[in-house]
């Protein structure tokens, strides 16, 4: 297992390599002259030449390349052009709120999606099945930023049940952390519900056609230990990757549903970055966004010798 765990943490290396070569690409790719975009309309040359050069522009690609590349590696992402911050300083700041939406939508995701699969399964052909899969395509078809003014429109303005848009701090309680969350994260997790539902219920119509399955049947076995232990045990391969694959989902829904609701999240971090251009800082919050999943991708490809251990690296 150690062997197995070593190779896939090597294997991650190549990947950030070329993560991080796309990332630093972003500067020059930028449609127009980053520096005269920075410096605006009004500024002179001298201004221009002068961001130029802070951006390191002025120096060839590689050089600048390896010198951001040993920069990374010493922790360091650099210096906000607009505030003068570090950027690993308000990653820092704005990290907490991210952390708790994707959290919480994964518990909310996962906790009903699963479940509801297995009973469509189950109950194939069924109208059960049926309202499960139309909800399902439902979720899937519509626009996260849809979902949520939907939502805060019924639950935050016409019902009074939850704020309209803030979000409040673990440190002052679990309760209104949670209470802060619960729009957003249920807004969120409608695209994420609907596709493992789906992963779910077609991983589960393949395990129950199988003649272990028929065979428990023969043999007395209840059907909630079927299900989920005879059963899901054994879909859980397919489950466990659109999971792992549905964390893009989450960190792209981040971003529109921290805009949506306030959020002073990395959403609304890397937003305002875009919009002001503040190439240090979108570098950053994107190398942090692609380093988590990648790493998620690790965990991902090792629970699979968990759940089959036919699976080797």
């Amino acid at each position: 297992m150690t062997s197995i765990v070593f190779r896939r943490v090597l294997s991650t290396i190549p990947v950030m390599g070329v993560v991080a070569l796309f990332v630093f690409s972003l500067l020059y790719i930028a449609p127009g002259d980053p520096a005269a975009v920075i410096a605006g309309d009004q500024a002179s040359p001298e201004d221009v030449e002068r961001i130029r050069q802070g951006l390191g522009l002025d120096r060839p690609y590689l050089v600048r390349f390896f010198e951001w590349l040993l920069q990374i590696l010493r922790g360091d992402l650099g210096v906000s052009i607009f505030t003068n911050l570090p950027v690993t300083t308000m990653i820092a700041q704005r990290v907490e709120p991210t952390l708790s939406l994707m959290i919480v939508t994964l518990i909310i995701a996962v906790g009903v999606a699963v479940p509801m699969g297995v009973v469509a399964a189950w109950k194939a052909d069924t109208w059960i099945d049926r309202s499960a899969m139309g909800f399902a395509v439902f979720g899937f078809s519509t626009p996260v930023f849809v979902v949520g003014y939907l939502i805060a429109y019924l639950f935050a303005l016409k019902l009074g049940w939850f704020p309209v848009q803030g979000y409040v701090p673990i440190a002052r309680g679990v309760g209104p952390w949670l209470h802060s969350l619960i729009l957003p994260s249920v807004t969120l997790a409608l695209v994420y519900i609907a596709l493992i539902a789906r992963i779910t219920r077609a991983a589960m119509l393949d395990v129950l056609s199988q003649d272990y399955i028929r065979t428990a049947k023969a043999k007395g076995v209840g059907q909630r230990q079927i299900l989920f232990v005879h059963g899901l045990k054994n879909a859980a391969v397919p489950i466990v990757t659109v999971i792992g694959i549905g964390v893009a989902l989450l960190i792209g829904g981040a971003v529109v549903t921290e805009s949506v609701f306030a959020i002073p999240g990395l959403g609304r971090l890397i937003v305002d970055a875009i919009l002001r251009r503040d190439y240090p800082v979108i570098q950053g919050v994107v190398l942090l966004f692609s380093f988590v999943y990648v790493l998620v991708n690790l965990g991902v490809d090792l629970v699979y010798t968990f759940v089959d251990p036919r699976i080797r690296y």
